[in-house]
Formats: structure tokens, C-alpha cells, sequence
């Protein structure tokens, strides 16, 4: 199948019939109906089923369309980017983060920034630390921001600031609470844990072996923003980033950093061959202010 054959299969399963994906594409049905019989020929199988005036696609058809989706959608980003270049319009900037920054941080330094450059156009993803390398390897994005280079990873960095680890709680759980919580204040209070959430879950997790602790664990998240969220409703402490805790603070909340305390370093990855270009660097820059804040 050539691009054209992708194009029209693709316009039929969308919209269910001839008419509608010649209407779409603004081209003459018998030109829909020949470019279709053509690719069925090619594959060696029919990829729709005449019912009255519809086309029912049959499972084959459901076996392509993942792959001529992601296709349609790869053309469409090319066409937009010779569109800009044409035209002279702002480039985009690809840019997952971690849902801890992704939620706070990044939305802020890229409202920031478009307010000088308002030119240029983001997409912007979340990504677990999991699945970092295959967002970058897959040029799903062009820039990953998270806390940890995945060992042995051969990817390039850029240290935008430090984080902190910080108690998050009710006032009322703790109403005379000092300036920084040491970690033995929770011992027996009902605790949300986020010891398994990654290198910054790690991190927390070597300290209380460090301390020889055991917190009284009532429930797990794999996100701070699910134990941010599991605070807020009165199930008990947790511990989580700073960037989470402040975009969650809300009225009867509080935080408080750790004594001593522990800090993690934020990083944008990216892939060896792709260094960040000079637009997506003076980006990095608006962010790193914004962790480094205030």
C-alpha cells in the first residue's frame, strides 16, 4: 500500500462509507471506490464488507488500522512541520515530564515562555520514569524531563535544578508542626507510601532503611498525585516531591521538608544525535527558573 492507499483506507474506516471519506477528502467518490478496490487487490484481502450504503470493516481491516492511524498521524506532523518551514511559522516543542512536573512546573514555564515567543507550539506529554527511553527512542518526544538517567542509558542531559522531598498532610493531623519534619514524627500515623514510584520513591525508601524505620503503610500509589490526592481526603500522611505538594496544596493542606533533608536532582534527557535546538534550550532555560523558583 503507497500513502495514498493508507489515506483513503483510512478516511473510509473513519467515516463509515464512500460518500462520507470522498467528503472528507474532498475528492469524487469514484476515485474513493477505485483508489480502495485497488488496495484490496494489492493486500490480497478485502478490508470492507458492502452493507446497503455502508462499509462494515472486517477484522483484517481492524488488524491494520493501529498501524495506518499511527502512519496518518506521522504524515499529518510532516505536513504541519513543511507548512511551518513554508511559511515561516513557530516550530513545536516536544516535551514529556514526569506527572509531578508535568502537572506544574512544565505548564507554568511554558505559559512563560509562549508569552515571548508566542510563535511557538508545544506538545507536551506526561511519562513515567519507566517509560522514558521508549518515548525518546520512539521520537515520541525529543526532550524527557525526570529526576534520573536511566542507568546505562546512552543519553545526553541538562541540569535544570533540585527537588526536595517534603511530608504532606492535613493541619489538623499536625497542628503545631515545626519548620522541617523529622522522619520518626510518623512513626504510627496512618501513612500513604510511595516506595515503589520510582528513583525518587527509592530514595525515600534507603532513608527510613538508613533510619531503621517502618511507617505504618494504610495504602500505596504509584504517583504523588494519587497520594497527594489520598491526603486530601484525610487517609493519613505521605511524603512526596515538592513540585507535586505545592500544585496540590489546597485549603486544610500543608507541607513541610524533611530533616535532614533529601533533595534529587531534574534533568532533560535526550537522545545523543538530537541535542536540544537552540529554541528548545532557551525553553530549558524559562524551566530551570521555574524549578529553581520562586
Amino acid at each position: 500500500m503507497n500513502l495514498r492507499h493508507i489515506e483513503i483506507f483510512h478516511a473510509v474506516y473513519v467515516n463509515g462509507s464512500v460518500s462520507a471519506a470522498a467528503r472528507a477528502l474532498n475528492i469524487s467518490q469514484p476515485s474513493v471506490s477505485k483508489t480502495l478496490r485497488h488496495a484490496e487487490t494489492l493486500l490480497g484481502f478485502e478490508l470492507f464488507q458492502r452493507t446497503n450504503s455502508r462499509l462494515v470493516p472486517t477484522e483484517d481491516a481492524h488488524a491494520l488500522f493501529g498501524d495506518v492511524a499511527d502512519i496518518q498521524e506521522r504524515v499529518r506532523a510532516l505536513r504541519e512541520a513543511g507548512r511551518n518551514l513554508r511559511t515561516g511559522g513557530g516550530a513545536t516543542l516536544r516535551i514529556s515530564a514526569l506527572p509531578s512536573l508535568a502537572l506544574g512546573a512544565l505548564p507554568t514555564a511554558a505559559a512563560r515562555f509562549m508569552a515571548r515567543r508566542p510563535e511557538v507550539r508545544f506538545d507536551l506529554q506526561t511519562v513515567h520514569h519507566d517509560d522514558l527511553l521508549r518515548k525518546l527512542y520512539e521520537r515520541e518526544t525529543d526532550i524527557a524531563i525526570a529526576a534520573e538517567v536511566p542507568r546505562g542509558a546512552p543519553l545526553g542531559k541538562v541540569w535544570l535544578g533540585e527537588g526536595e522531598l517534603v511530608v504532606l498532610y492535613r493541619e489538623t493531623d499536625l497542628p503545631d508542626a515545626p519548620p522541617r519534619i523529622e522522619l520518626p514524627m510518623l512513626v504510627g500515623r496512618p501513612f500513604i507510601t510511595l516506595a515503589a514510584s520510582g528513583p525518587i520513591g527509592q530514595l525515600f525508601a534507603q532513608e527510613l532503611d538508613r533510619l531503621g524505620l517502618e511507617l505504618n503503610d494504610i495504602a500505596s500509589a504509584r504517583t504523588f498525585y494519587i497520594a497527594a490526592a489520598l491526603v486530601r481526603t484525610g487517609m493519613g500522611f505521605s511524603v512526596v516531591d515538592n513540585f507535586t505538594a505545592e500544585a496540590s496544596l489546597a485549603d486544610g493542606l500543608a507541607m513541610r521538608p524533611l530533616k535532614p533533608s533529601l533533595t534529587f536532582d531534574v534533568h532533560a534527557m535526550h537522545l545523543l544525535d538530537r541535542p536540544p535546538s537552540a529554541l528548545a534550550s532557551e525553553f530549558l532555560g524559562v524551566l530551570s527558573a521555574v524549578i529553581e523558583g520562586p
